[in-house]
């Protein structure tokens, strides 16, 4: 089962559950989709629609803008909005695969860097490349960046 379609499968259960708060997630999660796939329309691209590795980014950008936002309402002092953040948060990740902890994220760098043969700074596009194809939603590389910055310099 596709991501979409694990996304579909849960909103109804919601709706039937009578979940308002799983189901106001899940709705934001289907119009993101639905945006990217309006994206899409007229690219060559268009056929295949969005796919897996597609939706991950998107669910990813959506958690990392709710991580911020409750990081804003808790210095606003607004915890119950932060609090409803969180909870989207927990939702959205159900359907994320589980984030690598800071060894593997190391080791796989490593392995990324020995992959594609990085010897310098310059490779670092290669190396953030072949982890992207091999860890989209896995990790984050807003972190992952400087990390191979650090193992390149």
């Amino acid at each position: 089962m596709d991501m979409r379609d694990r996304v579909n499968a849960a909103l109804k259960d919601a709706m039937k559950a009578k979940e308002a708060d799983r189901l106001s997630t899940l709705r934001l999660i289907n119009a993101a989709i639905k945006d990217k796939d309006i994206a899409l329309r007229g690219s060559d691209s268009e056929a295949s629609g969005v796919g897996d590795a597609d939706v991950l980014t998107i669910m990813g950008r959506m958690v990392k803008q709710r991580q911020e936002s409750a990081r804003a309402y808790e210095e606003g002092g607004r915890l119950e909005l932060a609090e409803k953040e969180l909870a989207e948060i927990k939702i959205i990740e159900e359907f994320l695969p589980r984030q690598l902890d800071a060894d593997e994220t190391s080791a796989a760098v490593d392995t990324a860097i020995a992959q594609v043969g990085a010897s310098s700074i310059r490779d670092m596009g290669k190396v953030m490349a072949a982890l992207k194809g091999e860890y989209t939603g896995r990790m984050d590389f807003g972190k992952v960046g400087p990390m191979v910055k650090t193992k390149l310099g």
